[in-house]
């Protein structure tokens, strides 16, 4: 390699080499959270609407009140949360409102979420994030997160989850229903509770083929394509489908994913009349809802491991322009370097040659 060529890659290198270096360390937890408080929507909520039909006006971090106080600082920087996110706190009777009648007490909601508006279109996307090294959220998975979501008429939301110490996460979209309210959206309890019977319904297929980490996504896309077709179904003929066509229906689905034999016929039951009850809820009267759970379940086929949501998905927050300007600037950099970089080189040749 000549002296001509060397020069500009050293410089490239010199340029680059202390900027990447020093966001090297951010980039993971720049993928798992964003401050997206700038992204707006045309959409207006509609009242003769169950689903989300605007888009969340800016990020929130919702705290269990089970969390340790000495915890707290750790769980949001594992959540990325920035200084403009609004926080919260759930409790027993959120849970009570949102997922089962029945409630739970403040000291067992330990699961903590962020949430930051999403790319209009982009469907509901999750990320599980360890908290000081672990993996604390120890049965649901980031691909449950999002149909279950979804099926509360929850859209275009990234969500990210932490706890500080082992919990199964079942709680966790409390948290997501809170924030929602609070934004102004209107969240149906009899949607959420439905939703949260698939959660139940779909743990024990994921227990049991723990060792396969495609089956979430898979199954969850499955259950998702059904609840589609249920939903269109009785906006076309008024009618609710039999549990009988529910389980037709499904098998075809879980075969079409190359899951029906893992799939046993305990599970299979149990999510047919936890997707009857989704019918059966005023979200399936939605028009939203049948493309909605058709894109997310359509999102989650290939769908593996804890992180759904990266950098891209954040496409109109503040951290990607910020990305999007540090590249900007790194290539104002380049060219003006070789732009000085020629007109000395110039210089020099007419030095040389006494021009």
């Amino acid at each position: 390699m000549t002296k001509k060529f060397i020069i500009p890659v050293i410089a490239i290198a010199l340029l680059t080499g202390g900027s990447m270096a020093a966001t090297s360390n951010r980039a993971l937890a720049d993928d798992q959270a964003s401050d997206s408080s700038v992204m707006t929507s045309s959409e207006s909520q509609s009242s003769s609407d169950t689903t989300q039909t605007k888009a969340l006006s800016k990020a929130y971090v919702v705290y269990g009140t089970g969390l340790a106080s000495e915890d707290k600082a750790k769980v949001a920087d594992a959540l990325g949360v920035k200084s403009n996110y609004t926080a919260l706190t759930v409790d027993g009777d959120d849970y009570a409102k949102y997922l089962n009648a029945n409630g739970t007490s403040n000291a067992s909601m330990i699961s903590c979420v962020s949430l930051a508006p999403a790319d209009p279109g982009s469907g509901v996307k999750v990320n599980i994030v360890n908290y000081d090294g672990q993996d604390n959220i120890t049965k649901v998975t980031s691909q449950q997160y999002a149909m279950v979501a979804t099926m509360a008429g929850v859209k275009d939301v990234i969500i990210t989850v932490t706890a500080d110490k082992a919990v199964s996460g079942e709680s966790a979209l409390t948290g997501v229903y809170k924030a929602l309210a609070n934004d102004g959206l209107t969240m149906d309890a009899e949607n959420t509770k439905a939703a949260n019977g698939v959660l139940d319904a779909t743990q024990s297929a994921i227990d049991q083929n723990s060792d396969d980490k495609s089956y979430p996504g898979k199954l969850m896309s499955a259950v998702g394509d059904v609840s589609s077709q249920l939903a269109e179904d009785r906006q076309s003929s008024g009618q609710t489908t039999s549990n009988t066509q529910i389980e037709v229906m499904l098998r075809a689905a879980l075969k079409k994913e190359g899951i029906e034999s893992q799939t046993s016929n305990t599970t299979i039951n149990n999510i047919v009349i936890s997707l009857k009850n989704v019918q059966n809820s005023p979200v399936s009267l939605s028009k939203n809802y049948v493309k909605n759970a058709s894109n997310v379940a359509n999102n989650l086929k290939d769908s593996v491991g804890d992180k759904m949501a990266s950098l891209k998905d954040y496409a109109n927050s503040a951290d990607a322009k910020k990305a999007e300007n540090w590249f900007a600037s790194i290539w104002d950099r380049i060219v003006d370097f070789f732009q000085g970089l020629f007109y000395w080189l110039m210089v020099s040749l007419v030095a040389s040659t006494g021009l």
